[in-house]
């Protein structure tokens, strides 16, 4: 296929005659044009090149033309000199040989004199050479003996050129004045002997030469030196301190500051301490260094004298032997005598110097510890810490060293470091646990809008659904109500840390309290193991072995870094307090605004209001539970494995006497009382607002007295034979009418009330809440019953009036709702006499409306359909009813006789009490000879290791009962084996 022609490449161009077959006339113009306006560019893109190129290619050939004769005429120069040379040297040799020998002649007699000079020349030329060599090295003692040998030199040859006579030497050789000045010697052998006293890893030798070579350049005093030696090991602690971060690390730099600060001490003690006249030294110790190496080198009753590496190098030098005694010999010396230091300055000077580090280092590694965010890495530093000062080359000989100069222990850790530790871990925690407290109130914050925004989402999420209707939450399920090893591990043996699902239905706790609570233990838990890096490993341990910890592990460490254990558990504690107290703050604050909210709304069981006031005092029914890292927190790692344990009382000796309770344990439960306290009052705004909204419009029912309301409300009543005996002693049978049954409005407002309590999950509301619930329903209901007492039925507007049977049924459901709502403790019945005066008032009215005569007939039925009622009512208000008003007991005798649908209750109660277990009187001594059948068959079984903890143990203990059943005519209760219980747990 051809290219069109305004796509054509000049290049591509081979053959022209290709382009007359395949293009046409007109394009094979445009071609042509294309290829001419690229040849005339080329042309021009050739001409700039020539041009620009020529004038550097003129230039490089004049350059090559102008060295080639520069070279031309070196060459020729040269040749000349070596003509000239061959010239002169035959007459010069032989006009030079008399002169010479006369000059032989004459300077015979002071040749050595000059070559004595000569030969100091020579060695004063070549004495910088080898002083830089020594500098090089780091042996700045033998540098300056090098420079106090060219001083001494330059004395001997008179070179000094500040004086005002004529030195001849000079004259001749004035480069020697500058053998020495020029180079700045003195000054540069001085700064880099005190750049040595900075080092840390320096020996001791080392460091007794550099400060020997300041004594000598500077004239000084040992005191001077230690001086010296001190504020050059301040330097070096204030330039470790501002190191830059990006260099080594935190815990490098600490360490090395140690390491720094203890070898200060030991070079102190081996440099400068001397021991006291007549006692032997120490042989494990050096000391005296400094003196004994100033004594080496400047005294002059040595048999050596003189700079032994001096002699040695130009020992087997010819001219060696020309070098006058005073230079052979030389030995520097010290204008004043090098007196030892006396031990009190030394301890005086050194407590000073430690002093005046200490406000540097606590500031210096107070900043570096700002970079540190976790307990972890304190702890990190810490241990390293303690390995360095507990490390044989440190340890090993540190109390001596701090008696010999100190006279008193020092610690490191102790006066430096722990205050730094401890105050970095305390503003640690207080920042990780108000980033919880901060991060509780957000999560707080966002479920109650969740709650609020319930009504305004077309689809629910479940959790919140489940805050709406608790009920819905316990019936429906879930792949964790039961945890995965239920059947094999006891309840005993599980940890508290797992909870499984029905467990959480059980104490009806919801999923956005499990939420809210699991990411705050979560928080804590993240907290804690933090904290116990910082903690020993094993608490127990080291707490059942004080004596032992005591006394192998104390006594050969540097110090103890667990000795704050207390104090760190403190701080945790402290904070911990104060993030519940801020919580408990927060659901106040919002508890308040919820109440005021509710207030202006009329009463509705989707209320946002009413589910999040019923949602905080879930929440702070169940943060003790549910938050097991909370409380040992609080209680400390070391009651960490006795988290479940209680303060229950304990009978010794017939007498009850009360565990010792300890301030973490009083602060925990003062703690659990706050929280319990803080649900009980957001219930309690809770069963206002229920009683109130329940019984206005039992209210408005009871207060109606047209014929329609109050026939809407009866019920059927009950007809009974009763005989009586007439006046001539006959027997007349007669019926009466009497009430068995509430009326419609009084069973509404019970069930209603019950519906309400199962709701809100009534099987776990605490027995206070429920108790100030039936309290404040009863005194509502009575003040509506003395309202229609108080109400006058002879008044012309009275459509109906209170007559007999209506004030028959009044009363029973009176009486009916009293034995309900009543509050009954320790179950005491209670009696007409020990009724309320308000009660009674109210039933003495109702009763005034009876005939005294059917009052007396009707009272002993009239108690008797009321105590039935009570036991058929018994499981379907079992919510208000509860174990304590159960009336009728499993040994009950009823009349045959007599019809009657009562279940009675067992006796019994296990997990689930309100649920009714019909267990027949008959077979109770049958079940109980089989249970110690199976105990007896069982017994031999069981080993030293308890077998319930086995795996299966629970599953045969079933297998065993059901095959023991089989023989019997009706199976066992599942319950009697507590086995679904132990499941819930």
């Amino acid at each position: 296929m051809a290219v069109p022609a305004k796509s054509l490449r000049v290049s591509d161009i081979h053959d022209t005659a290709s382009l007359f077959e395949r293009y046409s006339t007109e394009e094979i113009r445009q071609v042509e044009r294309r290829v001419r306006s690229e040849i005339e560019h080329k042309k021009e893109e050739l001409r700039q090149m020539v041009g620009e190129r020529y004038r550097d290619l003129i230039e490089a050939a004049d350059t090559i033309a102008d060295m080639r004769l520069c070279a031309d005429k070196v060459v020729s120069s040269v040749q000349e000199m070596f003509e000239y040379c061959t010239r002169i040297k035959p007459s010069a040799a032989g006009r030079a040989a008399a002169p010479s020998a006369r000059r032989n002649q004459v300077q015979q007699q002071p040749q050595e004199k000059f070559y004595s000079m000569a030969v100091q020349i020579k060695l004063l030329l070549t004495m910088p050479e080898k002083i830089w060599s020594a500098l090089e090295s780091s042996h700045y003692l033998y540098a300056t003996q090098m420079y106090l040998l060219c001083c001494h030199i330059h004395s001997i040859l008179q070179l000094d050129s500040s004086r005002s006579h004529y030195s001849p030497v000079l004259a001749r050789f004035p480069i020697l004045v500058r053998q020495v000045t020029a180079g700045h010697f003195r000054s540069s052998i001085l700064h880099e002997s005190k750049t040595l006293l900075k080092g840390r890893a320096v020996s001791d030798q080392a460091i007794a030469e550099a400060l020997c070579s300041i004594i000598l350049l500077e004239d000084s005093s040992p005191r001077q030196a230690l001086a010296d030696f001190l504020l050059a090991r301040k330097s070096a602690i204030q330039q470790l301190l501002n190191q830059p971060q990006h260099g080594a690390g935190i815990k490098a730099q600490v360490c090395s500051l140690v390491e720094l600060l203890a070898t200060t001490m030991y070079q102190a003690q081996a440099v400068f301490y001397t021991p006291s006249h007549g006692k032997a030294p120490d042989s494990t110790l050096t000391c005296g260094l400094l003196f004994t190496t100033l004594e080496s080198i400047t005294n002059e009753s040595a048999a050596e004298k003189g700079i032994t590496v001096l002699k040695e190098e130009v020992k087997s030098e010819s001219w060696f032997k020309y070098l006058p005694p005073s230079i052979v010999n030389f030995q520097p010396s010290l204008r004043t005598l090098a007196h030892p230091i006396t031990h009190d300055y030394l301890r005086d000077t050194l407590q000073q110097w430690i002093n005046m580090c200490k406000d540097d280092i606590k500031m210096g590694i107070g900043n570096l510890l700002i970079y540190v965010k976790t307990m972890k890495g304190l702890a990190a530093i810490r241990d390293a810490v303690w390995e360095l000062l507990t490390s044989e080359s440190i340890y090993q000989n540190w109390k001596t060293v701090c008696c010999r100069l100190l006279e008193k222990p020092f610690s490191f850790w102790e006066d430096f470091l722990q205050q730094l530790f401890l105050d970095r871990l305390q503003a640690l925690t207080k920042e990780g646990v108000e980033s919880i407290s901060s991060s509780s109130k957000q999560l707080l914050i966002s479920a109650l809008q969740e709650l609020q925004t319930k009504n305004t989402r077309a689809t629910t999420i479940k959790p919140v659904e489940f805050e709406y209707n608790v009920a819905a939450y316990l019936w429906s399920e879930s792949n964790n109500d039961l945890l995965p090893d239920t059947a094999w591990v006891s309840v005993n043996n599980r940890s508290h840390f797992v909870k499984s699902g029905l467990s959480m239905k059980a104490q009806a706790l919801t999923l956005c309290v499990q939420s809210f609570c699991s990411a705050l233990d979560s928080k804590l838990k993240v907290k804690l193991d933090d904290l116990i890096m910082y903690l020993p490993p094993a608490a127990t341990a080291v707490k059942d072995n004080v004596n032992s910890y005591s006394s192998s592990q104390l006594q050969n460490s540097a110090f103890d870094r667990y000795a704050d254990n207390a104090k760190v558990e403190a701080m945790l504690q402290t904070q911990c307090l104060s993030c519940v107290h801020y919580i408990l703050n927060c659901v106040r604050a919002e508890l308040k605004m919820a109440e005021g909210r509710l207030q202006n709304c009329t009463y509705s069981p989707t209320d946002c209001n009413l589910n999040a006031i019923l949602f905080m005092a879930r929440l702070c029914q169940s943060i003790g539970e549910l938050c097991p890292h909370l409380k040992q927190c609080i209680l400390g790692k070391s009651s960490g494995n006795d988290l479940v344990c209680e303060l229950r009382p304990v009978k010794r000796l017939g007498k009850e006497k009360l565990q010792e309770v300890k301030p973490a344990q009083a602060k925990w439960q003062e703690i659990k009382d706050q929280l319990l306290q803080q649900s009980t009052s957001a219930y309690g705004i809770w069963n206002a607002a229920i009683s109130k909204a329940l019984v206005s419009h039992f209210t408005k029912t009871l207060h109606s007295c047209t014929t329609g309301a109050i026939l809407s409300t009866a019920t059927s009543w009950d007809e009974i034979e009763i005989q009586e005996e007439t006046e001539a002693g006959n027997s007349v049978t007669s019926k009466i009418r009497l009430p068995v049954q509430p009326s419609w409005n009084v069973q509404s407002l019970l069930f209603h009330l019950c519906q309400e309590i199962n709701r809100v999950g009534g099987h776990a509301l605490p027995k206070v809440t429920l108790q100030e619930l039936l309290k404040a329903c009863s005194n509502e209901v009575l003040s509506g019953y003395e309202t229609l007492c108080s109400m006058t039925p002879d008044k012309a507007d009275s459509v109906f009036p209170l007559t007999q049977n209506r004030a028959l049924q009044l009363l029973f459901d009176l009486r009916y709702l009293v034995s309900i709502l009543t509050v009954r403790i320790d179950e005491v019945k209670s009696s007409r006499n020990q009724q309320e005066p308000r009660v009674q008032n109210v039933v003495d009215t109702l009763e005034s409306y009876i005939d005294p005569f059917d009052l007396d007939v009707f009272t002993p039925h009239l108690n008797n359909n009321l105590s039935k009622l009570s036991q058929r009512t018994s499981v379907l208000f079992g919510l208000l009813t509860g174990t304590e008003k159960q009336y009728t007991s499993r040994s009950t005798i009823f009349n045959s006789q007599e019809p009657h649908n009562i279940l009675p209750l067992a006796s019994s109660q296990i997990r689930f009490g309100l649920l009714p277990l019909s267990m027949a009187r008959s077979r109770k001594p049958k079940s109980t000879t089989r249970a110690n059948e199976v105990k007896k068959q069982m017994l031999p079984m069981l080993t030293a290791e308890d077998e319930s903890m086995k795996p299966g143990a629970l599953f045969h203990q079933l297998a065993a009962f059901q095959d023991d059943e089989t023989s019997s005519s009706s199976a066992s209760s599942l319950f009697k084996l507590g086995w679904l219980s132990s499941m819930t747990k």
